[in-house]
């Protein structure tokens, strides 16, 4: 794949870092406690744990749309505990999401929905059609680039929204059970276009429940369990991939 092929530029410091950071839902008891993280630039993670062990809330922290209920959160090196909404505004357009739901607008066409990330930086029209074209071809959308959402099966959803979240090279890309609704060949597949954007600077969170998937791929993983954290190494790889694609 040869979109934007271009290097993140480096930062200084982690691109993720928390301090003994609590989450909790109207003072309620903690889903998250005393996490302490630190995601080096360019790294590649797996977030697992059972359901209601904390993933979605630990990634709502990291895309900002929740703040800590104690300790602290740098993201590229910004503290963002007390930022105001501008500034999260602006590090917000650092980051690439995924989302269960997939969030896309049902009035635009696939193509249109991944190009809206390119559009909003103002690249030029001739660079947004070759990115999109050739990242929807990626994840085997190339017959439904006119298609609208409400059309689209579920996994064909979950493909746009994943280019749509990739498609600017985000320095930090969270995904959120991002293969949940495709089969195992799409899977690995986009797993591989993951893995290719970690290769070229982005930092890249994962979560997911197949044990299966993260055993083709030997990174480490962030482990939840009763809302605190753990760092694991990776699974023994089944088969690996990583030069295919």
């Amino acid at each position: 794949m040869a979109f934007n092929r271009k290097k993140n530029k480096p930062f200084e410091g982690d691109t993720v870092a928390l301090d003994t950071v609590d989450l909790s839902y109207d003072g309620a008891t903690p889903v998250l406690s005393a996490v302490n993280l630190a995601l080096p630039q360019s790294s590649f993670h797996f977030l697992t744990g059972a359901s209601g062990a904390g993933k979605s809330s630990l990634l709502s922290l990291l895309y900002l749309a929740k703040r800590p209920t104690a300790g602290s959160l740098k993201l590229f090196g910004e503290d963002v505990t007390g930022a105001s909404r501008n500034k999260l505004a602006g590090l917000r357009r650092r980051l690439g999401v995924v989302f269960q739901d997939y969030r896309l607008l049902d009035h635009l066409s696939a193509f249109d929905n991944v190009a809206l990330p390119l559009r909003i930086a103002r690249v030029p029209e001739a660079v947004v059609t070759q990115d999109v074209t050739e990242l929807l071809k990626w994840v085997g959308l190339a017959e439904q680039m006119d298609a609208h959402p409400p059309t689209l099966s579920g996994g064909q959803k979950q493909r746009v929204a994943i280019a749509r979240a990739v498609v600017n090279r985000p320095k930090l890309i969270l995904a959120d059970e991002p293969t949940g609704n495709v089969d195992d060949t799409i899977a690995v597949r986009l797993m591989a276009l993951f893995v290719e954007l970690h290769k070229l600077g982005s930092s890249v969170v994962v979560a997911t429940h197949n044990e299966s998937l993260v055993s083709r791929f030997p990174f480490p993983r962030l482990h939840l369990d009763g809302g605190r954290l753990t760092l694991l190494p990776p699974l023994k790889p089944a088969a690996s991939i990583l030069g295919e694609g």
